[in-house]
């Protein structure tokens, strides 16, 4: 049990396929990510595949959406209820993580299609877990959703020449958190799904690398 405290606890949130997740599974198994484990996944869509690969893997999953948990009435339109509904399945969530038996140290969002608020970063910032996050663009290019048919865009407009992805750490403010690890990734004229394939296949890289660089950092931090 004593090597397995020393080891950083990582908890997964994703939303669909889950192929950053299958990377971060491989990456510990290979030991590319030192010294940690993977502790559990939440999703956030009932039909994500990310809960296969949880399975195969024998990593505990959970299942937390907004409607399915009666924090929101489905085809709610009303602004108001659904920005409280929000902050309060937010809440809930922070709750359920910070009441878990294995508290993560590090939580990894691996397509996790969902912007947090206040009430989810601030009881687990309040604790010490960090939260970090993948993003199909670099700082301050193309926050949000769609970055990369965004960044297509600009490409055949050519307004940039080259687009590319980061990790970096969760702040309430959309993909402006301090970055952790970039990439560059050029544009040779394809297509938007070839531009896309080619992102995600660097994609797996860096959130391995970003990941294995904050669970040294967190280990360094609990030695001192």
């Amino acid at each position: 049990m004593a090597e397995q405290d020393e080891r950083c606890r990582i908890l997964v949130m994703a939303s669909g396929n889950g192929s950053n997740f299958q990377a971060l599974i491989d990456g510990v198994a290979s030991g590319s990510i030192p010294n940690s484990r993977i502790t559990r996944l939440v999703v956030n869509r009932a039909k994500a595949y990310a809960t296969t690969r949880a399975e195969k893997a024998g990593i505990p999953w959970e299942y937390f959406n907004l409607i399915s948990n009666g924090f929101l009435a489905k085809g709610e339109k009303d602004e108001a209820k659904t920005a409280e509904a929000r902050k309060k399945y937010d809440a809930a969530l922070a709750d359920k993580i910070l009441a878990l038996e294995e508290r993560p140290q590090l939580i990894v969002l691996a397509g996790w299609m969902w912007v947090f608020s206040a009430e989810f970063l601030r009881p687990l910032e309040e604790v010490g877990i960090l939260v970090i996050n993948l993003h199909p663009a670099l700082p301050g290019q193309f926050d949000g959703a769609h970055a990369i048919e965004r960044a297509y865009e600009d490409l055949k407009a050519g307004k940039i020449t080259h687009t590319g992805i980061m990790v970096h750490y969760v702040i309430q403010e959309v993909d402006r958190g301090e970055p952790i690890l970039t990439q560059e990734i050029g544009w040779d004229g394809e297509e938007l799904d070839a531009l896309e394939a080619k992102i995600h296949a660097h994609e797996h890289e860096l959130i391995v690398k970003a990941s294995a660089k904050v669970v040294g950092e967190i280990l360094e931090r609990g030695k001192k």
